[in-house]
Protein backbone atom coordinates (compact mmCIF):
# COMPACT_ATOMS: atom_id res chain seq x y z
CA UNK A 1 0.00 0.00 0.00
CA UNK A 2 1.72 3.26 -0.67
CA UNK A 3 1.34 6.50 1.43
CA UNK A 4 -1.51 7.86 -0.70
CA UNK A 5 -3.94 4.59 -0.45
CA UNK A 6 -2.62 4.63 3.31
CA UNK A 7 -3.86 7.97 3.96
CA UNK A 8 -7.40 7.56 1.51
CA UNK A 9 -7.93 4.55 3.52
CA UNK A 10 -7.93 6.48 7.26
CA UNK A 11 -10.18 9.12 5.43
CA UNK A 12 -12.51 5.62 4.54
CA UNK A 13 -12.56 5.06 7.96
CA UNK A 14 -12.95 8.80 9.77
CA UNK A 15 -12.68 11.51 7.11
CA UNK A 16 -11.98 14.08 9.98
CA UNK A 17 -8.73 12.21 11.08
CA UNK A 18 -5.81 14.38 10.79
CA UNK A 19 -2.66 13.32 9.37
CA UNK A 20 0.97 15.69 10.47
CA UNK A 21 2.16 17.43 7.34
CA UNK A 22 5.38 16.08 6.31
CA UNK A 23 5.29 12.62 8.28
CA UNK A 24 4.15 10.21 5.64
CA UNK A 25 7.51 8.39 6.12
CA UNK A 26 6.47 8.08 9.95
CA UNK A 27 3.06 6.53 9.17
CA UNK A 28 2.11 2.54 10.79
CA UNK A 29 -1.12 2.32 10.41
CA UNK A 30 -4.71 2.94 12.08
CA UNK A 31 -5.66 2.81 15.89
CA UNK A 32 -8.69 1.86 16.57
CA UNK A 33 -10.19 1.93 20.05
CA UNK A 34 -14.04 1.04 21.14
CA UNK A 35 -16.19 3.60 20.91
CA UNK A 36 -13.40 6.20 19.76
CA UNK A 37 -12.67 7.50 16.33
CA UNK A 38 -10.20 6.12 14.02
CA UNK A 39 -7.00 7.95 14.36
CA UNK A 40 -3.89 7.60 12.54
CA UNK A 41 -1.15 6.28 14.44
CA UNK A 42 2.64 7.56 14.14
CA UNK A 43 5.96 6.14 14.64
CA UNK A 44 7.93 8.82 17.13
CA UNK A 45 11.03 7.69 16.26
CA UNK A 46 10.58 7.54 12.79
CA UNK A 47 9.32 11.67 13.02
CA UNK A 48 12.34 12.06 14.83
CA UNK A 49 14.42 10.32 12.40
CA UNK A 50 12.83 12.57 9.46
CA UNK A 51 13.65 15.74 11.62
CA UNK A 52 16.93 15.15 11.53
CA UNK A 53 17.33 14.19 8.15
CA UNK A 54 14.90 16.25 6.58
CA UNK A 55 16.12 19.41 8.82
CA UNK A 56 19.39 18.85 9.94
CA UNK A 57 18.13 18.48 13.51
CA UNK A 58 20.30 16.57 15.94
CA UNK A 59 18.66 14.32 17.70
CA UNK A 60 17.96 16.08 20.85
CA UNK A 61 17.11 19.16 19.19
CA UNK A 62 14.48 16.75 17.04
CA UNK A 63 12.92 15.36 20.22
CA UNK A 64 12.43 18.79 21.50
CA UNK A 65 10.49 20.02 18.62
CA UNK A 66 8.35 17.01 18.58
CA UNK A 67 7.26 16.96 21.85
CA UNK A 68 6.89 20.69 22.25
CA UNK A 69 5.11 21.16 18.36
CA UNK A 70 3.72 18.19 17.65
CA UNK A 71 2.72 15.70 20.21
CA UNK A 72 2.03 18.55 22.81
CA UNK A 73 -0.21 19.94 19.95
CA UNK A 74 -3.44 18.68 20.97
CA UNK A 75 -6.31 19.80 17.56
CA UNK A 76 -9.40 17.76 19.18
CA UNK A 77 -10.77 14.01 19.36
CA UNK A 78 -8.79 13.23 16.04
CA UNK A 79 -5.65 14.33 16.57
CA UNK A 80 -3.14 11.70 15.40
CA UNK A 81 -1.43 9.34 17.86
CA UNK A 82 2.15 8.85 18.33
CA UNK A 83 3.57 5.83 19.09
CA UNK A 84 6.76 5.58 21.78
CA UNK A 85 8.36 2.54 19.75
CA UNK A 86 11.97 3.20 20.90
CA UNK A 87 13.57 3.12 17.85
CA UNK A 88 16.51 4.59 16.79
CA UNK A 89 15.35 8.77 16.90
CA UNK A 90 14.43 7.80 20.29
CA UNK A 91 16.09 8.00 23.65
CA UNK A 92 13.62 7.12 26.29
Amino acid sequence: MTREEARLALADENPDALWPDGFEAAYIGMAIRCGQPTLGAFSYSKAVAVLMERDGMSCEDAMEWMDFNVVGAWMGEHTPIWIMDGGDGGDW
